[in-house]
Formats: C-alpha cells, sequence, structure tokens
C-alpha cells in the first residue's frame, strides 16, 4: 500500500466498519453483504468453476447503478463485486465509485490476470477498499488455471501501488498432486506483505469434498504462515466440522443477511444455489427480506461458502427459522 495513504484508508475503514456494525445491530432485516456478478465471462476456463462462460456482455453499467441504488434503499452495508471475471468489465471503476457514495464497503473478487498499474490506480481512485485475488497453484492445468506463476508479478504490483487491502484466497482439494502448491503460494503472499486464506473445494451445490490427509496437513500449515482472522473466522465457523467429516448446526441467513445478484438482475441465495428466490433485485422487498431470514436452507448443514456463513454469524442466536416448504405456503 501507498505510504502516503495508509492514515486516510485506516480511518475509511474504521468509518465503514462502525457503518457495518450499526447495520448488524439495528436490524435484522437489511442485508450486511451483497454479492453483484458484473459480467459472468471470464477470460479463464477452470474445470471446478461453475461461475462463468465465453460469451457473456458486462451488465449495462445503467443498470449496474439502478442496482446499486436499490441495495443502498435496503441499507445493504457492503457490496463485492464478482464475475465471471470482474476486470472484464469496462466501466466497473464508476460501480465501484457509486457503491461508496453510498457508504458501503466495497470490495472485488478476480482472477487477477488483466490487472495493471493503470487499473490499480482507476481502483484506487473510485475508493475500492479491498481485493481477493484467487491463486490456486504453480502453473496452470486443467483444473485450475489460476497459477502463482501467471500473476505474481502483479501481487509485486499491487504491493507497491494499492491503497486497499489485498487477500489471496487459495482453493484447497482441487487435486492432491498439487496440495503444496497451496503453502508456496501463502508463502508468496506473506513475502508480498498480503494476507492470505484457504478456501476449501467444494461440488455444484456447494458441499464440501472431502480433503485427503495431505490436504488437512497443508491446511494446517497454511493457517502457521498465514496466521489471518479470515484464516481462524472460517474455521472456527463451518471448515473444522467439515473436513472431519461433522456437519453445522447454524442458521443460513441467505437472501436476507446475504444477496447474490446474478448478471440478469435477479437475487438468489447464493452461487451455488441458483434458482430460488429467482426474484428481480429491483423488486426485492423488505418481506422478501424477512421472508428469507427466517427460512431453514436445507443445504446448510454442509454448505462451504464462507461469505455466507460470515454475514449470517451475527445473527446466530436470533429468531428460530421455519423450513423452505413452510415458507412457501405461508408466501
Amino acid at each position: 500500500m501507498v505510504a502516503g495513504t495508509r492514515s486516510s484508508h485506516r480511518l475509511g475503514s474504521l468509518v465503514s466498519g462502525a457503518r457495518f456494525l450499526g447495520r448488524v445491530i439495528g436490524s435484522r432485516y437489511n442485508p450486511l453483504l451483497a454479492q453483484v456478478v458484473v459480467t459472468r465471462r471470464c477470460n479463464l476456463a477452470c474445470g471446478y468453476c461453475n461461475e462463468y462462460d465465453a460469451v457473456s456482455p458486462p451488465v449495462p453499467l445503467a443498470d449496474l447503478l439502478r442496482w446499486i441504488d436499490h441495495l443502498a434503499m435496503l441499507k445493504t452495508a457492503s457490496i463485492t463485486f464478482t464475475g465471471g471475471e470482474p476486470l472484464l468489465h469496462p466501466e466497473l471503476d464508476k460501480a465501484i465509485a457509486a457503491a461508496r457514495r453510498h457508504g458501503m464497503i466495497v470490495t472485488m473478487i478476480t482472477n487477477g490476470f488483466r490487472l495493471s498499474r493503470s487499473w490499480i490506480d482507476r481502483l484506487n481512485e473510485a475508493g475500492l477498499q479491498g481485493m481477493q485475488i484467487s491463486i490456486d497453484n504453480l502453473e496452470p492445468d486443467d483444473v485450475s488455471m489460476k497459477s502463482l506463476s501467471s500473476v505474481e508479478g502483479k501481487l509485486a504490483l499491487l504491493q507497491q501501488h494499492a491503497r486497499f487491502k489485498v487477500n489471496v484466497n487459495s482453493v484447497l482439494g482441487v487435486t492432491n498432486e498439487r496440495t503444496q502448491d497451496v503453502v508456496t503460494v501463502a508463502r508468496t503472499a506473506a513475502k508480498y506483505g498480503l494476507q492470505h486464506s484457504v478456501g476449501v473445494l467444494h461440488d455444484h451445490t456447494g458441499t464440501l469434498k472431502p480433503l485427503s490427509s495431505d490436504q488437512m496437513q497443508a491446511y494446517e500449515l497454511v493457517t502457521k504462515i498465514s496466521p489471518s482472522i479470515v484464516h481462524t473466522l472460517n474455521y472456527r465457523l463451518f471448515q473444522k466440522n467439515l473436513m472431519n467429516g461433522k456437519t453445522n448446526d447454524w442458521k443460513c441467513r441467505a437472501g436476507a443477511r446475504y444477496l447474490y445478484v446474478a448478471e440478469d438482475g435477479k437475487v438468489h441465495w447464493c452461487s451455488q444455489q441458483r434458482g430460488y428466490p429467482g426474484i428481480p433485485l429491483l423488486e426485492y422487498t423488505r418481506d422478501d427480506l424477512r421472508r428469507e431470514y427466517n427460512t431453514e436452507k436445507s443445504c446448510s448443514a454442509t454448505c462451504t461458502l464462507s461469505c455466507v456463513h460470515q454475514m449470517s454469524m451475527f445473527d446466530r442466536y436470533r429468531g428460530a427459522q421455519t423450513s423452505h416448504s413452510a415458507a412457501m405456503a405461508r408466501a
């Protein structure tokens, strides 16, 4: 991070954090995080990913601005721009700036391939507060093309010029043969002064794929290399039980505290449960938030989606939930 901007960035983060906490305490029925797909298109084709295509155009900026205004009306605390690959959207920085004007915490997820000094400057100017860059292995293969050899130079650029926080995330469980790659990625992130976190591979429903003993050992080593709060939080919230063959008993607040907005503008529970509620965001109301907040999700026991767990943890002891079928009957 640029030295001269650290104090102002820290102050901005404190203000945003205080506003986020206020949204947590103030009401149950406002989103804490909306993940917005700005384009389904990606410049890569990773074998384990089901969240991309090679042809979709960017969401028009005018549509994104309307979505952001509506999310602000719902008192959304934070927004993450994702894809596909969000840097394929030529006006991403304008969407970021619009969300920041509403006082939202704004982050993004990228594979990093299209990062440049110019893009970093634009993201800085727009007010981006956090970036997650995905790196799974050392060299690209058919399963994951998000390799350290392809983007290490981008990490150096981020270290030198980014005013926003950067977290490198690796998916463990892609292939057993590449398990140690994750350890090297974690060490490299530390070399550049960047945080590192580990996600565990899930299937198309968001359910954990079992880890081998080698993968378990790599996970433990990575948490020592980069003992970040993200590691600790995810481990305690859900990863510990799942990696040991146990399920989690928790209240998933997807559709309420967490919204997944697809490129067609419809709201879904999450990236792995697309199809419900399937309501256009511009028609999404507080009644919808209340219904989904109080609806039990049958997929929750084995869910590995960290963002949903994190946004739901604030309401762990608030209110019982009813079954999805019962909620639909009432609707």
